[in-house]
């Protein structure tokens, strides 16, 4: 099997909670050699969100890693943080902005070792300004960042996402940011500080919303399942549940009417124009719920997806997962666990033909497991590693 494209990048994890984890999962799925660091464990304390390292939420987010741990605040600790550090390619952090500079991990700090070091950051709310050092979780962004505006039926208040979109976005964006200053590196040999925020990832996936604002001066509202601006697109009542129908635009509004087997769709005077629909969305978005009442949901989603019309189920996410085309695609992917047995975790959206992912990836670490080898690497003899983890620095 072809290497995978990172396999030659070494990694050192300093992150926690999701949004530098997912970063670092793209790393780490794309064959890069990470060492997660962490604290040594307090007597009778959890280390993972959630309060199981062997939950869901970690195992999916720490496969295809080592781990150790080192206590930065020590003096010992730092030195061996430092001696990983000039062998690394790319260290990757999410705390409060003024946290690493209080450890000495920070990028100005590891630079003077190693120049071509890519340093990751995430914060709430960015590296510098009014509000870096303030605490930022997913939530908090999604409501300054103006999606929970937009979200949820109107007159109904502000409604979150159910999914951690600022984190999960501002992940995949520290992701890019470190592939394209290693892509630089192989230019000018040098390192650099690439980093993104939640608030910025958040305003940057309001995206054709937020150009709204700025272009026009408009201020989106919610609309709760009717797309904003592509009329109509929405959720539609069948005889047995709802499915989701596209046929903005006025070809595909005169093919999903037809799919339907209600021409008189197309010929009713507030339906003419896209601006007529949008002027009386919520009449016609009624006249197409009593025709689609009429059938199952099977029937519509085969009947306009033969005509061309985009049209879904509305799945509960066990459904997705039966999906035959998301079997297909693989994207429940297997790890043989040491403790837990075969389990599945959400794999890696990306194909790459040339070097694609293996079948299997590997399971999260435990807490330290990697501590001897890792520190062997480096020199230290078994006699300093006892000394070490005795004096609490691993």
């Amino acid at each position: 099997m072809a290497k995978l494209p990172l396999s030659h990048i070494k990694v050192l994890d300093l992150t926690a909670h999701r949004a530098g984890p997912t970063a670092v999962r793209q790393l780490a799925d794309w064959g890069a050699q990470v060492i997660k660091i962490e604290p040594p464990a307090e007597p009778g304390s959890t280390d993972a969100m959630g309060g199981s390292r062997h939950g869901f939420d970690f195992q999916n987010l720490h496969r295809n890693k080592q781990a150790i741990t080192l206590n930065l605040k020590s003096k010992e600790g730092h030195a061996i943080f430092m001696k990983l550090a000039k062998k690394a390619d790319v260290i990757v952090e999410n705390y409060r902005s003024d946290v690493k500079y209080r450890l000495k991990v920070d990028y100005d700090s590891v630079k003077k070792v190693n120049p071509k070091i890519v340093y990751g950051s995430i914060a709430g709310f960015g590296q510098h300004g009014p509000d870096a050092a303030r605490p930022g979780v997913d939530q908090i962004a999604q409501g300054m960042g103006g999606l929970m505006s937009i979200t949820g039926e109107p007159g109904r208040g502000p409604m979150r996402v159910g999914i951690p979109i600022c984190d999960l976005t501002a992940g995949l964006l520290l992701a890019q940011a470190i592939t394209l200053a290693l892509y630089n590196r192989e230019r000018t040999k040098k390192g650099q500080w690439v980093h993104t925020s939640l608030i910025e990832a958040q305003i940057f996936m309001l995206d054709f919303q937020a150009a709204r604002w700025l272009m026009k001066g408009e201020v989106p509202k919610q609309a709760g399942n009717d797309h904003p601006t592509s009329i109509p697109t929405g959720v539609f009542p069948t005889s047995d549940g709802y499915i989701n129908i596209a046929a903005s635009g006025q070809h595909m509004f005169k093919r999903c009417a037809e799919a339907l087997g209600a021409p008189q769709l197309i010929e009713h005077p507030e339906h003419a124009t896209p601006g007529l629909r949008s002027q009386n969305r919520k009449a016609l978005n009624e006249r197409i719920s009593e025709v689609t009442k009429t059938n199952t949901s099977d029937h519509w989603i085969a009947a306009l997806n033969k005509a061309g019309v985009p049209s879904g189920p509305i799945n509960t996410i066990d459904r997705t997962f039966a999906e035959p085309q998301v079997q297909h695609l693989g994207i429940a992917r297997g790890i043989k666990h040491p403790k837990l047995g075969e389990i599945k975790v959400v794999g890696n959206p990306i194909n790459l033909t040339a070097s694609p992912q293996p079948r299997k990836l590997k399971p999260t670490p435990d807490l330290g497991q990697h501590n001897n080898a890792v520190l062997k690497g480096l020199g230290l003899s078994p006699k300093k590693i006892k000394e070490l983890r005795a004096g609490g620095v691993i």
